[in-house]
């Protein structure tokens, strides 16, 4: 009996190795996650490409705009403007942040504020002498000035739009959930008076 039993498992057991029924499906549910992943990264990626061309050019147009006489009294509208062209493209519950720092000349953005360092230890401390560029009475390490600044002034102007990915793939891949994008722009406003040239100082806490 034992061997009859025996004898009729092995012969099912050949059965199922030479059973080729079904294995086009077996096989497309081991490759079937990794294609949805791939196919979705594909779109997740394209659409992040594109927004972000989008709001460079968006911030472009802005940029020579704010470079006019009157861009003063036109801020909120021109950021506006650049919020409705991301919109278009963004979900609803986006949201974008817009910076204007405003430097003397080019070569000053991004640089920190002058200070006399006289323990020589690379920071602004123990009531050191600096130059207040932006005027905030702190020493910054970024020395350029909220807002668009006056005649001649080199404006550093930056737009950061975050937003919920589009695509449901990010936790099989351990990406975050959010996409944030930075863009910039960097322009001189028109010389339509004299360009402030005055300097405060302060001391370094």
């Amino acid at each position: 009996m034992i061997a009859t039993a025996t004898h009729h498992l092995r012969t099912l057991l050949a059965r199922l190795r030479g059973d080729r029924q079904g294995v086009t499906l077996v096989e497309f549910g081991f490759v079937a996650p990794v294609l949805c992943v791939l196919v979705m990264g594909i779109f997740d990626m394209a659409h992040t490409q594109y927004t972000n061309s989008l709001v460079n050019g968006a911030l472009q147009k802005a940029g020579r705009d704010l470079t006019l006489e009157t861009a003063g009294s036109q801020q909120d509208a021109i950021d506006e403007r650049v919020r409705a062209e991301v919109m278009k493209v963004v979900p609803n519950t986006a949201t974008i942040e817009f910076e204007k720092l405003s430097h003397f000349d080019f070569s000053d953005i991004g640089e920190s504020e002058e200070f006399e360092d006289d323990n020589d230890d690379g920071a602004c401390n123990n009531g050191e002498l600096f130059v207040d560029a932006n005027g905030n009475g702190q020493w910054d390490a970024n020395r350029g000035r909220e807002g668009i600044g006056g005649a001649r002034d080199a404006v550093l102007y930056t737009a950061v739009v975050s937003y919920p990915r589009l695509f449901p793939m990010y936790g099989l891949v351990g990406m975050s959930n959010t996409v944030t994008l930075r863009a910039s722009t960097v322009l001189r406003n028109q010389p339509f008076d004299e360009q402030d040239r005055s300097t405060e100082t302060g001391n370094c806490p």
